[in-house]
């Protein structure tokens, strides 16, 4: 049964309406994951059907997606039985979120909430969580620094029209990407320096060491349609490597993590693990494109990478952790969230107007408009 329009925030808080205090709610948006081996079908039932993800037609995806997750079940479980039969990312999250809000917190009333993709807490979850502390105005924040459709734009999507179908109008500010702000560059770039300063230390002085910089992969048909995730991710990469104080640095972009037969964006950081074999180079992975752990870092990184590079001859594997609730990495969320509020734009990047070239149309910037004011558009799942 969907939730009642909620009282006014005067009516619930007339303390912070009198003094004129912003009253907001900030909400993270991430992928989600299982938490507990039960979860785990169901899990990925939802992620396989997302039409963002499996793109076919509607009337195939429920029963694709549902084939897809069942073939899948089997080794997903083995790798979250590595993690303890359930993902860490909603207590990392909320974390993240209690980190955010506290730093927030002092010049603004903010609370934050947490909305999960492909398991809870869903979007209609949140959005009631949201109606009923009756917030001035809503911010929604991404947990992916690089926007796609795959991810953020799902996200996104899903929101808006839980939104309109629960009747929840507040005003709300979408920030859809920050993939080169300033602090989160900085931040990252400390982890990496000293990652790269200890396993330096561990190294002999001949060996020498690179540092792959791995996102999760996409299909090449998904950019080619104007996704502008991999070019995002390369801004990212050469932000944090602006950054960083290493001479002579030996670096390169990869990707993670394909999922099905189609041709993806490369170089896949399996072949750069390979590569790095033959040529007896060690590795420093970073994972630039979560900020969180999670399997895909956990698991595929720490432990299948891992062990691949072992028998590869890779003469030393490292990695960097995630930022996870790095004290650096949400002072650069709080200075977004401000930035992002006090900007003027109901969808802005971590800079405001639109960041990517014009050939990457396939993103809320271009498909509102060169200001980016114009209302997000909101995909409906053909089998819905």
């Amino acid at each position: 049964m969907d939730a009642a329009p909620p009282p006014s925030p005067a009516d619930l808080n007339p303390s912070d309406s009198q003094h004129g205090r912003r009253r907001v709610a900030v909400v993270l948006l991430n992928l989600g994951g299982p938490d507990s081996p039960a979860a785990i079908r169901p899990f990925l039932t939802n992620l396989f059907r997302d039409p963002a993800i499996l793109r076919v037609p509607g009337f195939v995806r429920p029963w694709l997606g549902w084939l897809i997750a069942a073939l899948r079940t089997k080794t997903a479980t083995a790798n979250y039985a590595v993690l303890g039969g359930k993902s860490p990312l909603l207590e990392l999250t909320r974390e993240q979120a209690a980190s955010l809000e506290a730093v927030l917190r002092p010049g603004l009333d903010a609370r934050c909430f947490v909305a999960m993709r492909y398991w809870h807490p869903f979007a209609p979850e949140t959005v009631r969580e949201v109606m009923a502390w009756a917030p001035d105005e809503v911010l929604l924040l991404p947990l992916y620094p690089q926007f796609s459709t795959t991810t953020t734009g799902s996200s996104m999507d899903d929101w808006a029209k839980v939104c309109r179908r629960l009747g929840f109008t507040v005003p709300t500010t979408t920030v859809c990407c920050w993939h080169s702000d300033p602090s989160f560059a900085a931040a990252t770039a400390r982890l990496v320096q000293d990652a790269y300063v200890a396993a330096r230390a561990e190294l002999a002085p001949e060996v020498p060491l690179r540092v792959l910089f791995s996102a999760h992969g996409l299909p090449e048909s998904i950019v080619a349609a104007g996704d502008p995730y991999q070019w995002q991710v390369e801004q990212t990469v050469a932000a944090v490597v602006g950054h960083l104080h290493i001479e002579g640095l030996d670096h390169i972009v990869c990707y993670q993590s394909r999922v099905t037969p189609q041709k993806w964006i490369g170089p896949s950081t399996e072949l750069e693990i390979e590569r790095a074999g033959h040529e007896k180079t060690a590795i420093l992975i970073c994972p630039i494109a979560f900020v969180s752990e999670h399997s895909e870092t956990l698991v595929e990184l720490d432990v299948e990478y891992r062990e691949e590079a072992d028998k590869l001859g890779v003469p030393g594997y490292y990695r960097v952790p995630a930022q996870n609730s790095d004290p650096a990495f949400i002072a650069g969320l709080a200075g977004i969230v401000r930035r992002a509020l006090d900007g003027g734009r109901s969808l802005c990047s971590f800079a405001g107007p639109r960041q990517c070239p014009k050939v990457h149309g396939d993103c809320p910037h271009a498909r509102a408009g060169q200001g980016g004011r114009a209302p997000i558009r909101i995909t409906e799942p053909a089998s819905a």
